[in-house]
């Protein structure tokens, strides 16, 4: 098979694919056909030998890649060859075949393609757990959706449109709206007006009768971070979800006790890892609003498996638009 494999930790413009061995399914695995998986940044981290959770080497990247059943190994129940599947596997993706344990794979439903699968994972994911286990949402609460035209920003307006809550929306500046308001959001937060620290308080103030946010979603930290804490409601919950802006902030907790606020992060893999039912509620409930047409993947652009340095560098210099994804064989 073909594969992108990473033997040294490498810059990603030295991403090559090569020829490998084809996967076998041991007991307990399938081998899946890969036909499209996302490129995210935390696949980025992971090639550069950055990342928190770093696999042996070698490896080929990518994560959450969705295919076909093509082998299946000893004890596996409840799969069948031809199946159309998401998988949750951590790494593998950027390959054209990949083993899988079959616990871990979800069969998609009529009418989802690979590449909106893909497009969807790790995005929706992140936010479904983001929203609805750290931030315990309920109708009619506000959330603020921060970094809201990234795709876990994206995401997240749609869930919690879905699912009946209020979606403030922080944009890098008021030239962004229109993409957040296309998806549901009620209303802007504008990043970029001077004096953050007051003027992102401000204007959640304005929006919510002087209460704040009742959830706060943030990917972005730094002086963002910094801001948005204290436009949180009394008793709300602000959920960590990373540092995009590249500083990992601080807070005097004394301002938590004060406002009886919670403040929690997100490592979403280690719910796949630990919690493996909330997963697959997760991803059956992204299933089902899909299927309700109350979720969609957004613009993708798709890249051949032999560009996927070029998409890399796409997302990691933020040229990209909407969700990038890499393709093998046919991705419908």
């Amino acid at each position: 098979m073909r594969a992108a494999l990473v033997h040294d930790f490498c810059p990603i413009e030295s991403l090559r694919v090569e020829d490998t061995a084809d996967p076998v399914a041991g007991p307990g695995e399938v081998v899946v056909d890969v036909r499209a998986t996302a490129i995210n940044f935390v696949d980025t981290l992971v090639i550069t030998g950055k990342y928190q959770f770093l696999p042996e080497r070698p490896f080929a990247p990518g994560k959450l890649p969705t295919g076909v059943v093509s082998a299946i190994g000893p004890g596996v129940e409840g799969l069948r060859m031809g199946d159309r599947v998401l998988t949750l596997a951590e790494q593998g993706g950027y390959a054209e075949k990949v083993a899988v344990q079959a616990k871990d794979c979800f069969i998609l439903p009529d009418g989802l393609s690979f590449t909106d699968a893909a497009a969807m994972s790790l995005a929706f994911d992140t936010a479904w757990f983001a929203l609805c286990e750290r931030g315990r949402a309920k109708a009619g609460e506000t959330v603020l959706v921060l970094g809201a035209t990234g795709s876990v920003g994206l995401a997240s307006i749609q869930l919690a449109k879905a699912y009946g809550l209020r979606v403030l929306a922080g944009v890098s500046s008021p030239a962004k709206q229109d993409q957040v308001l296309a998806v549901g959001a009620d209303g802007i937060v504008d990043l970029s007006r001077p004096n953050l620290r007051d003027s992102l308080r401000d204007q959640v103030r304005e929006q919510t009768g002087g209460a704040g946010a009742d959830i706060v979603i943030d990917p972005l930290g730094g002086d963002i971070f910094d801001a948005a804490i204290r436009a949180v409601a009394w008793r709300g919950r602000l959920v960590v979800v990373g540092f995009a802006s590249g500083r990992i902030p601080t807070l005097k907790v004394n301002y938590v006790m004060l406002k009886n606020m919670e403040v929690s992060g997100l490592q979403v893999s280690d719910y796949r890892k630990r919690t493996p039912d909330e997963m697959a509620h997760c991803i059956n409930e992204i299933f089902r609003l899909y299927a309700e047409g109350r979720l969609a993947p957004g613009k993708v652009t798709l890249f051949p498996l032999e560009r996927v340095s070029e998409a890399l560098v796409q997302l990691r210099d933020r040229r990209a638009s909407g969700r990038l994804v890499l393709t093998m064989g046919e991705a419908s």
